[in-house]
């Protein structure tokens, strides 16, 4: 149960972390006609910033299967 919390309190990390560089993006370089679908408005940029840091979290965690399948490898 120790690594399920883990694994959803890095996946709760990193998406706020995507939420905060999507809004600092909007922020500092975002776009300046308002013609942009996703930079235009500050919710948009910060949503995709969290869907993005959503995907990358999944990159670091390792499933069950994976972890078995190593260990009946090595031995």
């Amino acid at each position: 149960m120790k690594t399920f919390k883990q694994k959803l309190i890095f996946r709760i990390a990193l998406t706020l972390l995507g939420v905060l560089g999507g809004y600092l993006y909007w922020r500092f370089v975002g776009c300046s006609s308002g013609h942009c679908p996703i930079t235009s408005k500050w919710y948009l940029s910060s949503l995709y910033g969290g869907v993005i840091g959503y995907l990358i979290s999944g990159l670091f965690i390792k499933d069950k299967q994976k972890e078995q399948i190593d260990s009946e490898q090595n031995k």
